[in-house]
Formats: C-alpha cells, structure tokens, sequence
C-alpha cells in the first residue's frame, strides 16, 4: 500500500531541468507579478523545518553552522526579490541546501492549469521566415544529398529547416499550439566549428539555448533536451537509429523482439496511471516471456511514480525471497492530512480497502505526533513466491542518470534476483526521503513540495546523493544509441 510509495513530481529531473522548469513559467505575465518574498521564505522555512522527513537528517549530515549561513544569504536575497518569478527560483535554491530530488516549488497559476498557453496573437509580430509549403517541398525534391534541411517533427508542430548563409533557421508548417502559428521562426543553429550555437523557442516563446545541433543517423536531430524526426523527405535509416528514438519517446511502455532470442521491454514511467498499460503489455505477451531466452528492460529516464507499478514485473524476475527495508513517517498535524485526502479526493482513486488502511494510518500517525512512525509491523518486509520460472534466463536492466525515485526502488528489488544485471550509468539518487505532499503557500501563489517519509535503510545504505552503480558499465565510448544492442549481445554471451 502507499506506506511504502515513493510518489514523484520534479524528484526525477536534474538540477538544470527543475530550474528550467520553474523558469519557463517566469515570463508568463501574471507570473511576473509583485510578491511579498520574504514572508514567503519564512513561511516556507517554518514549513519545511516542522515537516520535512529529512529535514533533520540534512541537518545532522551537513551541520547546523551551514544551515545557518545558508539562511543568512537567503534572508539578505529574498529581501532584494520583488518579483514572483525571482522569489520562486530563489525558495527552489534555498530547499537544494537539503538535498536534490523530491522538493518543488510550484507556482500556482501552472498547478491549476498545466496546459495553459499564452493567446494567438500575443506574438503576431514575431519574426517570419517567407517560403511557402509547396516551394520548399519543390527545393528539397531538387537537392542533392540531404543533411539538417527538411521537414521536422516534434509535437505539437512540424518544423521546416532551410539553411541560410552559416545559419538554419526552422520555420513553423503546422502547429498544434495557438501561440505559434504558420511560418513563425521557431528555431535556429549554427554548425561552424567555431559558431556552434542553437536556440528552441518554447511554447511561450522564451528561448531555450544549448552548445549544437546533433544529427543522428539521417532522421534525428537533436536540438538540447528535444527531438525532432524527419519526416520529409523520408530516408531510409539504420535500424538501431529507429529502435532508440522509438524508446525516447515512447509514452507508453511496450515489448518488441530484438532477435529470436531476446525481448525488449521499453518502461518510460511508473507512474500510477502507467500501471495499468504496464500490466496489460505484460499479460498480453506473458507466453512470449516466458518463452524467450534473454529480456533488456530499458527504463532510462524513468523518474518513478509508484512502487505498485512494478509489481507484476518481479515475478518474471524471480529466483529467491526480495527482501525490501520500509519507510517510516513524520507525524505532523499538517503531514497527517495526506491520509484524510486520500479518503475524501476522489482523484487518489482509493477504494474502500484503500481507504480503511488509510484511516487506519491516520489514526496510527495521530497518536503519536512529532514521531517517526512505521506503520508496518515489521522494518523489513520479505516477498516470496512459489514460481522460479526458466525464462526468461538472463535480464539486463538499462539504466541512466535520470533515474530516481520509485525507479531505483525497482532497481533495489530486481538487482536482488540472480537472473539480473543493470547496464548504463549511476542513476540519479533520490530515493532516502521520499512520499511528497504539496500544500499551498498563504498568499497561493504557489505549492511547496516537500516529504513525508524517510527510509529505515538510513544512515547504512544510503542512495540520495549517490544513486545505484550499474553491474556493468557504459562507458562514453559507447554511444546511447547503441546501448541495447550491447546488452542484447552480452546477455546472448556474444
């Protein structure tokens, strides 16, 4: 049940993406407003000091004269904030003195409205590129050999790249989002050795900039943390190509056949509403499974969700009892109200046995305020199951740095099995402090982000900051596009 979740909301992403994350929302007009920073810090820093389940832990491990300066530099910056969009980064900054994953400052207008997008002609004058549909698809048909000219896709917009002078510039041919419309410059790089430069323009139209543009094989090309597939004119790529963009942007999980001896299981999140398409791709190839030599389950940048995502994955790994340390909670009257949510919002989707455990819980957490408190019987948990099956006889899990959360939790189980070995990199290490809980700030101007519990596991095997080592590593000579068929040819003692 959720005592032993391991919720997660911004825990997965790196550091440079969070702050990406809460930047994008700094040019939005209203959230640009003035705010009363200070009083927001302090009420943050109240919050998190009486709540957090690792607050005392952070405390303890980097001493209490580094929090204090840590404050005392904060205190003097939010003084100088007047702005919303300054204020925000700057609560985010001071919460990473405790550690980087599973805290989040969130401001209030995209908790309410995540999808919401600046209007048509906010941006009516902005820069054009002038070449129509048909015209540009006539010059792609006449040129000679083909490199990053071409139609371009990335959802929810099809992008045209024409080259002018040292410069490509990509220009809007259709587009799903009212704030861009027909031949708005979208985009714009440079691959001179000594100019390498490119710029994506967001949704809002802020811009994004990263050190190139990276051309994989011939349908793939790569502009800082987005993908786009060339769709016009098609050309024929190497199939390794297509495996791994197909994984990239996968958005739900999926098996396909690498060879006659080896399965691929693709798990982009484990999130709780992946569960349900996770347990239906695995009941519907269950006899392809278990008759398949070697299975690569890839869930590189997989940033968690929940423990119980997973759970029909285990059996196929199966080879000996998993033992699996719990968590216990900080009980506060504030942390505490979690478990009434449960019961009462309908969108945590608890049925009625849900719900008794939850009140049971609350009532559990009540009784002893200010505590840790286990609400299991034992610290550590033991899942034994009747059924070794034969296969599949080898598994290789592909990890990397974007792991986090309920991900490495996964990792902790499956690497217990003898069948199992993780490929890849360190992942992210975000795992100790976990369960988060979002509650509004007085002025609602924002949520904080913060946790609920902390694992038993705590101080002698320890994961944040650190994260899961791979039992075989992939080193840079190996390009990620290439990383699954490596795994398949070692699982197959190639």
């Amino acid at each position: 049940m959720p005592s032993n979740a391991h919720d997660t909301y911004l825990m997965n992403m790196t550091k440079k993406n969070v702050l990406l994350f809460i930047l994008l929302f700094a040019t939005a007009g209203t959230f640009a407003q003035d705010c009363d920073c200070k009083a927001n810090f302090l009420w943050v820093k109240k919050t998190f000091e009486e709540n957090d389940a690792g607050f005392e832990y952070a405390l303890k491990t980097k001493g209490a004269q580094a929090y204090e300066d840590h404050n005392k530099r904060f205190l003097e910056k939010v003084q100088d904030a007047k702005k919303l969009s300054e204020c925000t980064v700057l609560l985010y900054e001071w919460l990473k003195f405790f550690r980087s994953g599973h805290i989040a400052i969130i401001p209030a207008e995209q908790a309410q409205q995540p999808n919401a997008a600046p209007t048509t002609n906010q941006f009516a004058d902005w820069e054009t590129y002038p070449i129509k549909a048909e015209d540009f698809k006539q010059y792609l048909d006449k040129k000679q050999g083909h490199d990053y000219e071409g139609i371009w896709e990335t959802e929810p917009y099809q992008i045209g790249i024409k080259k002018e002078g040292d410069q490509y510039i990509g220009f809007i041919m259709e587009s799903g989002a009212p704030s861009w419309t027909k031949g708005q410059v979208k985009l714009k790089f440079n691959i001179a050795a000594d100019k390498e430069k490119a710029v994506f323009y967001l949704r809002d139209h802020s811009a994004v900039e990263s050190g190139k543009a990276t051309l994989t094989g011939k349908n793939y090309l790569q502009i800082g943390n987005f993908t786009l597939t060339r769709i016009y004119p098609k050309l024929n790529d190497d199939p390794k190509y297509v495996q791994y963009f197909k994984s990239l942007k996968a958005t739900a999980p999926y098996i396909e056949s690498l060879n006659p001896t080896t399965l691929y299981l693709r798990i982009p999140s484990f999130e709780s509403g992946f569960k349900r398409s996770i347990d239906s791709v695995l009941k519907a190839n269950r006899q392809k499974i278990l008759s398949t030599k070697n299975l690569v389950i890839d869930i590189r940048n997989n940033g968690g969700g929940s423990d119980a995502a997973y759970r029909e994955i285990i059996p196929y790994l199966y080879t000996n009892p998993v033992r699996t340390v719990g968590v216990e909670f900080l009980s506060t009257k504030l942390n505490n109200q979690r478990m009434l949510d449960f019961i009462s919002k309908p969108e945590y989707g608890f049925d009625d046995e849900d719900k008794k455990w939850a009140r049971k819980a609350y009532e559990q957490l009540e009784a002893k305020l200010g505590q840790f408190v286990n609400l299991n019987d034992k610290i550590v948990s033991e899942n034994k199951k009747d059924t070794v099956y034969p296969y599949p006889q080898n598994v290789g899990v592909i990890i990397n740095e974007a792991n986090g959360s309920t991900s490495e939790q996964f990792l902790l189980e499956a690497k217990q099995s003898k069948k199992v070995k993780l490929f890849g990199v360190t992942t992210y290490g975000v795992l100790d402090i976990s369960n988060m809980y979002f509650v509004d700030a007085p002025s609602k101007e924002f949520q904080l982000g913060y946790s609920l519990s902390r694992s038993m596991r705590i101080p002698d095997f320890t994961i944040d900051e650190k994260g899961i080592q791979p039992d075989i590593y992939l080193d840079r000579s190996i390009p990620q596009t290439d990383w699954t068929q490596f795994v398949s040819k070692i699982l197959n003692g190639k």
